[in-house]
């Protein structure tokens, strides 16, 4: 079967508008939730998020163009665009074997919103034309073609939380059956909005802790309510290994296990069998090597974070290492939140040290495993996993390992 490794990454988020300056905040535990902006969220029960700060689209695309794309697809411009640029491909590059794969769990949430508001304000005839082609999910992939001229296999993957996981795990598998030599992976996701933020909040999935966003995202803490929006977008440039190394790429490295499941149990509640069957085969697929870092999905909700340190010692037994979640940083990027949490395993890797898990304050009986709760961590990282799980019962794991 052929190697498949990461030689470009890319990413913005609430604490950063690229993948240096995101990974930095990242570990010294900054975070970038706050009292929401982007509406008015006076009369809601939720009125806090993550929000992207200090981006214009337009830097990403001609201003003319801005209206016809949604704000996820901005986000994941700007990340493939940062990627592709760190890949440093050679100009004899063949894109017609060159393919995207992009992951998203809503979509154009935004331009979904406006739209029927107009509909239902001003009739169907000032809906604008841009509505559809600048929502679909499958758009973040399309939009990134243009932009970067790949002429190969285009896919999308639309699986809750878990789609960027899934995003990744896609491209690793066209490379590995000779469908392209090269995939750039691109998850995206901006959901803040009325709507948004009202639907999560009428399922009480979400944190209600408004007067303290710093620290209402609270991983594996007793004191965990619910997760905290977050909006993003992570970008990945995968190759086949003999390619890149004779290019003489830069590899972050190597994709070598990944696993999927389904719990079939409830569309919102997670399990704990589920993720563990996941983990199981991207563990049995990697060769079940030492991990010395989990990235884990640790959404703060009083569940998730339960059955997710069940499944890690499940799986791990004695051997669990050090586990953090980036979500009390970023709050939970929905189908974003995998990629980030991927460029963020490969950057651990790279530069040996152990991003934070914070707002740990209260010990969880339930959550006993070692977070990363004291600052970020020096340490040798040569293999790490990370995990996401989406409503629906979708899982994805993801195994990298130094080269």
């Amino acid at each position: 079967m052929r190697r498949v490794v990461v030689t470009g990454l890319g990413m913005i988020n609430s604490v950063g508008n690229d993948k240096e300056s995101s990974f930095k905040a990242i570990c010294d535990g900054e975070c970038g939730i706050d009292t929401i902006t982007i509406f008015d969220p006076e009369n809601y029960a939720v009125k806090i998020a993550g929000e992207v700060r200090d981006f214009d689209p337009a830097t990403v695309m001609a201003p003319k163009e801005v209206k016809k794309a949604d704000r996820f697809i901005h986000l994941g411009l700007k990340a493939a665009q940062e990627a592709m640029a760190d890949a440093k491909l050679p100009e004899d590059t063949d894109y017609e074997r060159f393919g995207i794969s992009a992951g998203s769990g809503i979509g154009g949430l935004p331009s979904i919103e406006k739209n029927s508001i107009i509909l239902s304000t001003r009739g169907p005839r000032r809906i604008s034309p841009f509505f559809i082609p600048g929502a679909l999910v499958n758009m973040l992939g399309g939009f990134v073609s243009i932009a970067h001229g790949t002429k190969g296999p285009n896919l999308s993957s639309v699986t809750a939380c878990a789609a960027g996981t899934h995003a990744i795990s896609e491209a690793v598998k066209t490379i590995m059956c000779n469908g392209a030599e090269k995939m750039l992976v691109v998850a995206a996701e901006s959901a803040i909005t009325g709507a948004g933020i009202g639907g999560f909040a009428a399922m009480k999935a979400l944190s209600t802790n408004n007067e303290n966003p710093k620290t209402a995202s609270r991983p594996f803490d007793a004191d965990r309510d619910g997760f905290v929006m977050g909006e993003g977008a992570a970008s990945l440039v995968l190759e086949e290994y003999e390619s890149a190394v004779a290019r003489g790429a830069h590899i972050y490295g190597e994709i070598v296990g990944f696993g999927e499941s389904g719990d079939a149990n409830h569309i919102t509640t997670p399990s704990l069998d589920g993720p563990a069957r996941a983990m199981k085969a991207a563990y049995k697929m990697a060769g079940e090597p030492k991990i010395d870092y989990v990235n884990a999905h640790g959404t703060s909700t009083p569940i998730n974070d339960k059955n997710e340190t069940a499944a890690v010692k499940e799986l791990l037994g004695d051997n669990v290492p050090p586990m953090s979640s980036i979500k009390g940083q970023l709050g939970h990027c929905l189908g974003a939140a995998g990629g980030i949490e991927a460029v963020v395993c490969l950057m651990a890797m790279r530069d040996g040290i152990l991003p934070p898990t914070i707002n740990y304050t209260t010990k969880d009986e339930n959550c006993d495993l070692d977070y990363i709760t004291e600052g970020a961590r020096k340490a040798e990282v040569n293999i790490t996993m990370s995990n996401s799980f989406g409503f629906g019962g979708t899982n994805g794991v993801l195994i990298f390992k130094k080269i």
